[in-house]
């Protein structure tokens, strides 16, 4: 495509990479912001299946708001090529930031790991399921705040859109589940982050066969060979969150990666918040700004939570965290009385100090006469 061009309102000005579909750099001539377009091929589009995956990454991605996942400001479709209008991301993709050592230390990279699992948490509770959870769909800009990205084969509840037989998502990063082609659950999405943060942790993939037949075997019959993370002085804490999270089975696993998230903050020695927000605000509390993280010396050999005491026991995330007690709420004030009020009327109980205990209070006065009369007009007669 010649550039700049032109789709819809949006002028395209350079060209930033894809497959089956492509992204540009683009100026929204109206609101005069630079954001991201993203458009499928004319081999796309001859793909019905295609096309359909992509309007629904539109509608699924568009239908969130969260400070880690990338925002969708439009879609449409212009001479049958349907593109999506995002916002656009300075910085660069996970997996270059592994590789180039700005991820950080490995205190930085569990703070990243948090930012990630708490994203991925927040389109579970809007019953979405990635499926495609790698470093390369995951961008991290200059402040250290992480954005989830491609929502190219989410599956939404009661979507059905894959091919019989084919099985989709990046391989190294597949449960077993997927593999067998079972039924799709947020438990996918949890035993990639397992992966992932093993990964981000040691810079090798645990699952690393040299073809589809070896990577599927290793992923469905043999454990993860968890010394490397161990080697690296990572603290057992983080050797056993990473193993749950990559249990064979989706019942082994954690149920949300909330939790997850809750686990890997109280290692660090952070206060967690325990208490799951909801999906009403299509948004998640702004979080901090991730704080300069000091350098661990090459000579460390652990990195071990910074509590007062090592724990003696093994590591059972979520399991023995006590909530800490509600703070007491004081007791409201009685209501000064009004003393312009006549004396018969301040006598009265609380409630009945108001107009509308007032009238009720007559009602009932009236009452009680028509009953007397009632009965003494009776006795007369």
């Amino acid at each position: 495509m010649q550039l700049p061009s032109r789709i819809g309102k949006y002028e395209l000005q350079e060209f930033l990479g894809g497959g089956m579909s492509h992204v540009y750099r683009a100026q929204d001539t109206v609101l005069g912001r630079t954001v991201a377009v993203k458009i499928l091929t004319e081999q796309g589009c001859a793909d019905a299946e295609a096309k359909a995956r992509f309007l629904q990454e539109a509608r699924l991605a568009s239908g969130i708001a969260h400070e880690n996942i990338i925002s969708v400001h439009d879609f449409g479709e212009e001479q049958g090529k349907p593109f999506i209008v995002m916002e656009f991301l300075r910085g660069e993709s996970l997996r270059e930031a592994l590789r180039s050592g700005r991820a950080g230390d490995a205190r930085a990279r569990l703070m990243l790991a948090v930012q990630i699992a708490k994203a991925i948490d927040y389109i579970h509770l809007k019953k979405i399921i990635h499926r495609d959870i790698k470093p390369e769909n995951l961008q991290v800009d200059q402040t250290g705040r992480i954005k989830l990205m491609d929502f190219g084969i989410a599956k939404s509840e009661g979507m059905q859109l894959t091919r019989a037989g084919f099985t989709l998502g990046t391989p190294y990063y597949m449960a077993p589940e997927q593999v067998l082609g079972q039924q799709v659950t947020p438990a996918v999405d949890v035993y990639a982050f397992g992966i992932l943060l093993f990964e981000m942790l040691t810079g090798l993939k645990p699952i690393n066969g040299e073809t589809i037949e070896k990577i599927f075997n290793q992923i469905l019959y043999e454990p993860l060979n968890m010394d490397p993370l161990r080697q690296a002085g990572l603290g057992e804490p983080i050797v056993q969150i990473i193993a749950r999270c990559t249990a064979k089975s989706p019942q082994d696993r954690y149920a949300k990666l909330w939790d997850v998230a809750v686990d890997i903050e109280r290692f660090l020695g952070l206060n967690p918040t325990t208490q799951r927000p909801s999906t009403g605000t299509m948004s998640m509390p702004a979080a901090p700004t991730m704080p300069p993280v000091p350098a661990m010396s090459q000579s460390s050999a652990s990195m071990s939570s910074p509590r007062p005491t090592q724990q003696s026991t093994p590591y059972q995330p979520s399991a023995s965290y006590t909530a800490p007690a509600p703070v007491p709420t004081q007791s409201r004030p009685a209501a000064p009385v009004d003393e312009s009020l006549p004396a018969f009327v301040r006598a009265l109980p609380g409630p009945l100090q108001s107009q509308t205990g007032l009238m009720i209070l007559v009602a009932l006065g009236v009452l009680l006469i028509m009953v007397v009369l009632y009965f003494a007009i009776s006795l007369v007669a």
